[in-house]
């Protein structure tokens, strides 16, 4: 069993690496479904494995100064006090399935959500482009810091409940509301705002005893080789194949768990 364990953090690692989608979004599921482990600690110590395998990329980012640090200041204001909140929700459960139905429901819409924004990345930069220069998103722009901060209190909740949500989801949310900003600087932004949120959430989640540090070891030991070995052939993939495979994917597994539900 821990063999399979590595072999999925190899393969989730793989996908990552080749596709920049998919960690959270694929592990979980992976645990929960193919080897049975409970959504509590599959959630939890997938948040600190994503926290782990996504802190290598910052450092990169960072020295070239792809980090736009305001947006990711505010984005932190909204996601660590939702984040915190629900954490305090979850331990007024005195009931495991109630959280594990939840659990299922949130990982399951989490899911849905980051699938359409893998299909529309590119449709929601062009739309955002077309209309930057109208005179009701000048004036909305006023409110753009409130906008992001209320984007960082959704990601929190839906991070911490599901470990879904921080990668694609919240860059495509970041196309939105910042699309003068390259792409690269976005994912640079969001990477990072990712790596604390994810590892406040999993921190938390190691409180209450969810996480299973063995499990994670296993999973680390396979991903990382994973995500070098995809990197260098990902340059070789093209976008416009990869994605629409990771957002079909991605759009059937959330199915399952809200049907499931």
């Amino acid at each position: 069993m821990e063999i399979a364990y590595s072999f999925a953090g190899l393969l989730v690692g793989f996908v990552v690496g080749l596709t920049g989608i998919g960690g959270g979004a694929l592990m979980t599921p992976i645990l929960i479904v193919i080897f049975g482990i409970p959504p509590v600690v599959a959630v939890s110590t997938d948040l600190i494995y994503a926290s782990v395998t996504k802190s290598g990329g910052v450092f990169a980012y960072a020295r070239k100064q792809l980090i736009a640090w305001r947006v990711v200041i505010l984005l932190l204001l909204g996601s660590i006090p939702g984040s915190l909140l629900t954490l305090n929700y979850l331990k007024g459960f005195a009931d495991l399935s109630q959280i594990e139905h939840l659990m299922n429901l949130t990982l399951g819409f989490s899911l849905i959500l980051t699938s359409i924004a893998v299909f529309g990345r590119n449709r929601i930069r062009e739309f955002a482009l077309r209309q930057e220069s109208k005179p009701w998103v000048l004036k909305a722009r006023k409110i753009r810091p409130y906008v992001t901060f209320a984007m960082g209190l959704v990601l929190g909740c839906l991070v911490t409940l599901s470990s879904v949500g921080a990668g694609a989801l919240g860059t495509a949310l970041l196309i939105t509301l910042y699309p003068r900003m390259s792409m690269p600087s976005i994912v640079g932004t969001d990477l990072f705002h990712a790596v604390i949120l994810t590892g406040v959430a999993g921190a938390g989640h190691y409180t209450m005893g969810s996480v299973d540090l063995a499990l994670l070891g296993y999973l680390l030991l396979g991903s990382l080789p994973g995500v070098f070995v995809g990197s260098h052939l990902g340059t070789k993939l093209s976008p416009k194949v990869m994605q629409p495979i990771m957002g079909s994917l991605l759009f059937a597994i959330g199915l399952r768990f809200v049907l499931a539900g």
